[in-house]
């Protein structure tokens, strides 16, 4: 499968490297606006050919597959251009700038035929995958809800985010938007769909433009619950801080399901103590387990004819308005139903 990327900013090292171990996928070309970023990518890499403008790498070298791993400004162009050559297109996220961009962007791909997938990649995450399978073998019985306490610990000072992606600074809706919407697909992926929520967001560190901590309360069609705590200033124990960002329970009438930020589960029967450890294989390489290559691998398994696919954008729409419905509960101060 030929695949051709564009952008070559901090979090594309994950993709490309993902790329390099497939040995069905080519990685034929990539598009950058600066020539030393494309220099530098095409060489670690081995990428064959640049290119700085879009257009022309498509239509020379006619790719399988587009993987967009660029800030949301750039998106809706990009997909345009990618739909008119009939191009696969992974996107990169937040996708878009908004709600009406994301929208005008999944009508131009269903226009053209072409598959638009969001690079949404927290529920490839081994730990979350597992935790689906438990759920969905019974082992919790009713589920009850679920809670994610996001501490990356990485918020404090002047110098927050600059080491790493120092735009995290400008940001006027940042913690949501950036982050948190990462576990709303994966509350999502858990425990279906949403019919409510009540969020309040608070920006505890001056320097930086948007929202860096918040709770958000979902509430779910099946009567379950959701809880998102999260403030980045504040840390968990962890090796990795960044592995799992924080840790979770999930809680139902037979057993809860706890996460640690190591990536190890654990499992304690209701009435009894003691947990037991969930033992189940993962890769603790790339981001987040591996979670980078897990979702590129089901798309091009699904290019390839190998089931269906998840993430679809037209799927991703419904974490989109729940983005947009936390951002309305705190301005408005109630529970906003979907």
């Amino acid at each position: 499968m030929r695949v051709a990327t564009v952008g070559t900013g901090y979090f594309s090292q994950f993709q490309y490297e993902a790329w390099s171990r497939m040995p069905d996928v080519d990685l034929v070309a990539l598009c950058n606006r600066g020539a030393e970023g494309a220099r530098r990518v095409a060489e670690t890499y081995a990428v064959p050919a640049t290119y700085s403008d879009l257009a022309e790498m498509l239509a020379e070298e006619t790719p399988d597959l587009l993987d967009i791993i660029t800030p949301p400004v750039t998106h809706l162009a990009m997909i345009r251009t990618a739909a008119a050559h009939k191009v696969p297109i992974i996107c990169q996220k937040p996708f878009c700038q908004n709600l009406e961009e994301a929208k005008e962007a999944i009508a131009v791909c269903d226009k053209a035929g072409v598959l638009l997938v969001v690079h949404e990649n927290f529920r490839f995450q081994p730990w979350h995958q597992q935790a689906k399978a438990v759920i969905e073998a019974g082992d919790l019985g009713d589920l009850y809800q679920a809670s994610f306490r996001l501490r990356p610990g990485d918020g404090q000072g002047p110098e927050a985010y600059l080491d790493r992606q120092p735009y995290f600074q400008k940001m006027e809706r940042f913690l949501v938007h950036e982050t948190a919407i990462h576990l709303i697909d994966v509350f999502r992926f858990l425990l279906g769909e949403v019919e409510g929520v009540y969020a309040r967001l608070e920006r505890l560190n001056p320097v930086i433009a948007g929202e860096d901590a918040g709770i958000i309360l979902l509430d779910f069609k099946s009567g379950a619950r959701g809880l998102f705590d999260g403030n980045r200033l504040a840390d968990h124990a962890a090796e990795n801080r960044r592995l799992t960002m924080g840790e979770m329970l999930v809680e139902g009438s037979k057993a809860v399901l706890r996460l640690d930020g190591d990536g190890k589960l654990f499992l304690r029967r209701h009435g009894h103590d003691e947990e037991q450890e969930v033992a189940y294989a993962w890769d603790n390489r790339g981001f987040g387990g591996d979670c980078v290559y897990r979702l590129q691998r089901h798309v091009v398994d699904h290019l390839a004819g190998d089931g269906p696919v998840m993430n679809r954008a037209s799927d991703y729409l419904a974490n989109l308005r729940i983005e947009e419905a936390v951002y309305d509960s705190h301005r408005e101060g109630r529970r906003r139903r979907l």
